[in-house]
């Protein structure tokens, strides 16, 4: 805050006396005097000098209050800006989530809010879900996007938020050909003697497709090991297995694979939840936040998602 002795001053620029400008700061003239008194003695220049039965500035108050005014005026754009912080207008705002959801949803949920709020920064990143929630705990991140495994925290920790977003169905992804293309649905059981390729750096897909084949009766054969959706795809393609793949995640053009729906018992599906800081949902901005990452889970659900055949 800027030193009140300068606003005395500014106001008995305009008011001409002591007394009238203590009258117009609700104080009385032995307090305005004083002041004065005090910011002369700590500026060592005169501040004022008589002019019949009122006072005027010396030249070097003058100067004083032409900085003054910048100041004043600095001051001003300062608390809009912090209005603008406290309204979430402005500031930073930290999203991750897993790769599948960062390209589905959470990218066009930043694109609208830095539409909107344009003085938001936003920060994006595709990590997996144990390290969402180291990010959330250092301050790193404000909202994490996360599918629960045996290395996140339980619902119930005090530290964290956590609230279902949406459930992600994931198909059986075979090469285009395969014995299995060209059928409306399977059953998981109906692949288990295939080779699989899997995702061990993914530990929500991994964990996923053991505990699906699992309930299906089978132990799949992860004969070859994928570290993206993209090159899961890849690897399908050219024939060396098949794979469980989510629905959020896109499948290049060039790789000529199929889809399969599964039916029955299981279906495997990946939970996805949203997480905050536990008492941070009131905040506009991770409020926001939220509302436009359901908004667009939502959209991208009711729109179908990536579930062409190729």
């Amino acid at each position: 805050m800027i030193d009140p002795r300068l606003h005395t001053l500014r106001v008995l620029r305009t008011q001409g006396t002591v007394t009238a400008t203590a009258l117009a700061l609700h104080l009385t003239p032995s307090t305005v005097s004083h002041q004065l008194k005090q910011l002369a003695e700590e500026t060592d220049i005169r501040l004022l000098e008589p002019n019949g039965r009122r006072v005027r500035l010396t030249p070097a108050a003058e100067l004083l209050l032409e900085h003054a005014d910048v100041l004043y005026a600095q001051w001003e754009q300062a608390k809009v800006a912090l209005a603008a912080l406290a309204a979430g207008q402005m500031g930073e705002l930290r999203v991750c989530g897993l790769s599948s959801t960062v390209s589905a949803f959470i990218a066009p949920a930043a694109k609208r809010l830095r539409e909107d709020h344009p003085g938001v920064r936003l920060h994006l990143a595709a990590v997996e879900s144990d390290e969402a929630f180291r990010r959330l705990e250092a301050g790193d991140a404000d909202i994490a996007v996360f599918n629960p495994t045996y290395a996140t925290p339980q619902p119930s920790d005090p530290r964290f938020e956590q609230h279902l977003l949406m459930d992600d169905v994931e198909d059986l992804l075979v090469p285009a050909g395969h014995r299995l293309a060209g059928r409306e649905s399977v059953a998981l059981a109906e692949a288990a003697d295939e080779e699989w390729v899997g995702m061990p750096t993914c530990l929500d897909q991994e964990q996923l497709l053991r505990s699906s084949a699992a309930a299906a009766g089978f132990t799949p054969d992860v004969a070859h090991h994928a570290d993206s959706w993209t090159s899961a795809s890849g690897l399908v393609c050219t024939g060396f297995g098949v794979s469980l793949y989510s629905r959020l995640a896109p499948i290049p053009a060039e790789h000529a694979v199929v889809r399969v729906p599964i039916h029955g018992n299981p279906v495997p599906t990946r939970r996805l939840f949203t997480a905050v800081r536990r008492g941070s949902t009131e905040q506009p901005a991770i409020a926001r936040g939220l509302a436009a990452i359901r908004e667009a889970a939502e959209a991208h659900r009711r729109g179908g998602g990536n579930d062409g055949t190729k």
